[in-house]
């Protein structure tokens, strides 16, 4: 059976096409102002590459907080669910999830068959999810895809308290001020995501295996910072971005 799924998250769309429980392809676009739009773009480029039609796709379920807008999707389903599924796909041993996305993080609990047992979702405020990292990162001048390397050489992480991420960049340019090192203060903000998502975690009583999900997924110092807090190892799959387009296409084959 062949399936899709996509994820329509709020800076990059995900898609995924499985056949009979195997990853076929997987592709990334900026989601931008319009979501159908996008959600097509990335099918397009996705099923141009597989050489596969759209009409081969016997089942496609859209996921992420764009679900709604995908037209040509035959069902939606919250991203929980399919970050679950697709942690399960990659994992079957996982009985946590940790998802770091652009603007939400969620934490969730599933059972021996990857489904949702419990979950704790803060979507509310930016601090601790990707866009706080965005931001952080214009504030000192570092390309985003070097704070986890930096991070990694600092000596002595610096405290940012403020859980706004208003004041928290303030903090940041106070700290740049004094003169502190781009290492330690990259640092200090990791630390400061990984003690929001772990609140988060506790919250719903992760457990080992643990898996990290979403584009956050591939710093290695919120990794690290998140391993610390939780004392819990954190595992990342090479598919840790497109985790929930994953799960959403194997949720269409149970359609």
């Amino acid at each position: 059976m062949l399936t899709a799924g996509i994820d329509i998250g709020s800076i990059t769309t995900k898609v995924a096409v499985v056949k009979d429980g195997e990853i076929l392809g997987t592709g990334i676009v900026f989601t931008g102002y319009n979501a159908e739009k996008a959600g097509r773009s990335a099918m397009d480029n996705l099923l141009a590459k597989l050489n596969i039609k759209l009409d081969d796709i016997e089942k496609i379920i859209a996921t992420g907080y764009g679900r709604a807008n995908i037209s040509f999707a035959h069902k939606a389903i919250t991203e929980i669910s399919c970050h679950a599924a697709g942690a399960h796909f990659t994992d079957p041993r996982i009985r946590s999830i940790i998802d770091v996305g652009g603007q939400d993080s969620k934490a969730i609990v599933v059972d021996e068959d990857g489904r949702v047992k419990d979950f704790a979702m803060n979507d509310k405020c930016a601090a601790g999810t990707g866009r706080f990292l965005e931001v952080m990162a214009h504030a000192l001048e570092v390309e985003l895809d070097n704070f986890g390397p930096l991070s990694l050489q600092s000596k002595m992480p610096s405290q940012i308290s403020s859980i706004c991420t208003v004041f928290a960049e303030s903090e940041v340019v106070s700290l740049i001020s004094r003169g502190e090192s781009r290492e330690n203060i990259i640092a200090g903000i990791h630390d400061s995501v990984a003690s929001r998502v772990s609140a988060l975690a506790k919250r719903v009583g992760v457990r080992a295996p643990l898996m990290m999900t979403g584009g956050v997924a591939k710093n290695i110092g919120v990794v690290t910072a998140l391993q610390r807090k939780l004392e819990i190892e954190v595992e990342v799959s090479e598919n840790a971005q497109i985790n929930g387009a994953i799960g959403a296409a194997v949720l269409a084959a149970k359609l």
